[in-house]
């Protein structure tokens, strides 16, 4: 059977008598101390480096939030908490989590089609910023306000006529149901004004999972044009911008990773010459993926290898209902593969051609396709990189029952 290509495996992992290492630790020890597979395990390392990496290469005046749906376990947003600016949340339970965790709600905003009356409640009275996303639902925010005697605190959230080339996900351009289109939104900040909430600015995001520097830089770009036209049409000052994100990471044969560098430069160039309106403006990007997602591996272990029609299959005991995205169900129209390894053999030499598969009883159960690796028997642990993010919580762990993976921060 030929081999397909798989993603390429994040720099910087390396062995430990020829397993890999995580956080300076061997696999099969992170398992002992987890007590079972499946387990994601997340490498505070990693998440250092990969802040610090964006500090050096952002220009000193970007602010760097957390988008917190892209990986909500607790440890990981305590330990994120004193690296970044603030964190960007999607829910009321993403928002108990943060504060659970000891982060100001100053810090926290909130974004979402879909707010519950409760949800902008519980938002509301933490002191949480609402990136409202249309006319009626800052109009039931200002009623909640008032009827709790508290100031709300409200940005806007808002849909571009532009999109972020080459996204993944596009969240802007033309109808969509995310954010109140362009030019509803001064009527709408005047009225924000008028009715005393404190205005907190605006929200635009266009996209997700952009490798093209050129495509952010652009999208940046048009951001920055269009929050200085609406905030002269406005006619009040614009206290923060949160420019969004979508910077991606690699995930598939082919993929480059995204060159930071010149998006940082550019960013600076335009930062240097802002113009009046957003003079005094606090600029942030929104980033989850790519803070985290490298960060992340799943382990899981081989429970069965047999052969069919010639072709070797390795039977693990995690899956989709785990790493929903790497099975090729999260959004993709034609399967790849994400980078894979067997753990416990990863210095050795790749000498046969296997499909990874889950233990559920689906054939989307996948997390390899003719992939060449080491050979591998029950016992051994294969890993899938690039786990960080949307992995644990975007998959379906109860699909037939076998229950979530278990989660360590190392």
């Amino acid at each position: 059977m030929k081999s397909k290509p798989t993603g390429p495996i994040p720099a910087g992992f390396t062995a430990i008598d020829g397993e890999l290492a995580i956080g300076g630790k061997p696999v099969t020890q992170i398992v002992e101390d987890a007590g079972r597979t499946p387990l994601f395990v997340y490498s505070r390392d990693r998440l250092d480096q990969r802040v610090a990496q964006l500090r050096a290469a952002m220009p000193q005046r970007i602010g760097i939030n957390y988008a917190v749906k892209a990986n909500p376990h607790p440890d990981v947003i305590a330990h994120m908490a004193p690296l970044v600016d603030g964190f960007d949340i999607a829910s009321s339970g993403e928002l108990a989590r943060v504060l659970k965790q000891g982060v100001d709600a100053a810090r926290v905003s909130f974004a979402g089609p879909g707010k519950r009356d409760d949800e902008l409640e519980a938002a509301i009275a933490a002191g949480a910023t609402l990136n409202c996303e249309s006319e009626g639902e800052a109009q039931r925010s200002l009623a909640i306000a008032r009827r709790l005697e508290k100031r709300a605190r409200i940005a806007i959230r808002v849909n571009p006529s532009f999109e972020l080339k080459g996204s993944g996900m596009k969240m802007g351009g033309g109808a969509k149901p995310f954010g109140v289109d362009a030019e509803r939104v001064p009527e709408l900040a005047r009225h924000i004004i008028a009715n005393g909430a404190e205005y907190r600015g605006l929200h635009v995001f266009t996209g997700s999972q952009a490798l093209s520097a050129e495509a952010i830089i652009e999208a940046q770009a048009n951001v920055l044009a269009l929050a200085e036209e609406l905030t002269e049409q406005i006619g009040a000052p614009l206290p923060k911008l949160n420019m969004g994100g979508g910077f991606g990471i690699p995930y598939f044969p082919g993929d480059e990773p995204l060159d930071i560098a010149a998006v940082g430069a550019a960013l600076a160039d335009r930062v240097a010459n802002l113009p009046q309106a957003l003079s005094d403006t606090e600029l942030c990007i929104e980033l989850g993926r790519y803070l985290v997602g490298e960060a992340g591996v799943y382990l899981c272990r081989v429970i069965d290898r047999k052969v069919s029609h010639g072709t070797v299959f390795l039977v693990t005991d995690g899956g989709l209902h785990h790493q929903l995205a790497a099975s090729g169900n999260f959004g993709t129209v034609v399967r790849r593969n994400y980078p894979v390894a067997i753990a416990t053999r990863f210095d050795a030499d790749p000498d046969e051609v296997v499909n990874l598969v889950g233990c559920l009883c689906t054939p989307l159960d996948r997390l390899g396709d003719a992939v060449l690796l080491p050979s591998a028997e029950p016992g051994d642990l294969v890993a899938v990189f690039c786990a960080g993010a949307y992995g644990a919580s975007a998959s379906p762990a109860d699909f037939l029952g076998h229950g979530a993976a278990a989660e360590l921060v190392v």
